[in-house]
């Protein structure tokens, strides 16, 4: 059974997102120094790094890695049994890793992927070895420094059997940079019984377009949990990432918080697929439009028996122009499948501004204080130290948004 549902009545069709023209953005960049003391980035550099999550303190931290535009700037591990270095370095160290590269990704899927192919500009490879459980998460920033840049990432995180892995990705640009283009390819492996907490923040620049290409494989007994937040200013996004539960008890979540400013354009889903008994999967999104366009997507598949997939999407609209487009699916190939969703798009109700308002904040600050509840990373279920950073991250970025 396939469901498709819109959620908000209107006559609009949904404009599709602008073609890219790759060649229009620089494919070189300034060289940057390796930095063993990351402490010696810029005030600038450093705010921006903070507002999506990355300290470069490394204070809490399991270890770091750090890429502005094309170069490696900053890689280290500061937990036994824990590997950070660029993709480029591991395939050179690790033979093996060809099978790993591009197979939960395809190579051919878009012009996105073809070109990140063509003309890698490094990316991450963290990796926690078996029985590994580091008590803090690595972090890794993908930083773009100078404007009118490409920058091409490929990055491979494995959680071998028996890990628990927490990662903090920080996406961001310097604040006179005003345009560029990011792709980034990224696949994750989590294997048997491993735990890999994936929480990515973006923070790019109002005339940045960002083509994440995202998938992940899953193993029996394993956990794969997936955290996606964009609250600032970005010309157009465009992911969709994809979960495979391949064994027996497998379980992946997508949590998506979006917040689209006005010209701001958000095309963002995820996908799970349902392949092993007793896998589980929940995807949830929470989308805010202030005048730009927010197009959530989700899709659930159940290949056999026995699974259990749930998803939802809950729209907030604080602006008479923008547009939230839910269509969410669900896909079932067999009896015995048990998969739900719900969405609904609404406005922020006037009592509840007014209740605010007689407790003594003014209307601007009332309105602020529902769209931060409603924008709860709660739902995350992240550790304790690892949901503090996120909400330190969000508060640096919502004194902007709101």
């Amino acid at each position: 059974m396939v469901y498709h549902m819109r959620t908000r009545k209107t006559k609009k069709t949904i404009p599709p997102i602008a073609k890219i023209n790759i060649k229009s953005y620089q494919a070189n960049s300034a060289p940057k120094a390796y930095l063993d003391d990351l402490g010696s980035v810029t005030s600038d550099q450093k705010k921006n790094m903070l507002a999506a999550g990355v300290d470069p303190t490394q204070k809490s931290r399991s270890g770091t890695y750090v890429q502005m535009d094309h170069n490696v700037v900053h890689a280290r591990s500061l937990y036994p049994g824990l590997e950070v270095m660029s993709t480029s370095e591991a395939l050179k160290k690790y033979e093996w890793l060809d099978n790993y590269f591009w197979k939960v990704v395809a190579l051919d899927a878009d012009e996105f992927t073809r070109q990140a192919h063509l003309q890698q500009h490094h990316g991450y490879f963290l990796r926690a070895l078996p029985g590994v459980k580091a008590t803090y998460p690595l972090q890794a920033c993908l930083f773009i420094n100078d404007n009118n840049i490409i920058q091409n990432v490929h990055n491979i995180i494995i959680a071998e059997e028996g890990s628990d892995l927490q990662v903090i990705t920080g996406c961001a640009t310097a604040s006179d940079v005003r345009r560029g283009l990011h792709i980034g390819i990224s696949e994750f492996y989590v294997k048997k019984g491993a735990r890999l907490t994936f929480t990515m923040i973006h923070n790019w620049a109002e005339d940045v377009s960002v083509r994440p290409r995202t998938a992940a494989l899953v193993e029996a007994g394993a956990t794969f949990l997936s955290n996606y937040i964009c609250l600032k200013p970005v010309k157009d996004l465009q992911m969709y990432p994809k979960a495979e539960l391949i064994g027996r008890g497998a379980v992946a979540r997508y949590n998506t918080i979006l917040f689209a400013h006005p010209g701001s354009r958000l095309d963002v889903g995820s996908r799970v697929i349902l392949k092993a008994k007793d896998s589980r999967a929940e995807v949830v999104a929470r989308a805010v439009s202030a005048g730009g366009d927010i197009i959530a997507r989700g899709h659930l598949k159940g290949e056999v028996a026995g699974i259990k997939a749930h998803l939802e999407c809950r729209g907030l609209m604080v602006s008479e122009k923008g547009l939230i487009h839910a269509i969410p699916e669900l896909e079932g190939h067999v009896a015995g499948v048990d998969m739900s969703h719900e969405a609904a798009v609404g406005k922020i109700a006037h009592e509840e501004i007014e209740y605010l308002m007689s407790r003594g904040l003014s209307q601007g600050e009332a309105q602020a204080a529902i769209v931060r509840g409603f924008l709860d990373t709660s739902i995350m279920g992240l550790p304790a130290s690892l949901q503090k950073e996120v909400d330190q991250a969000i508060s640096a970025c919502e004194k902007e948004v709101f």
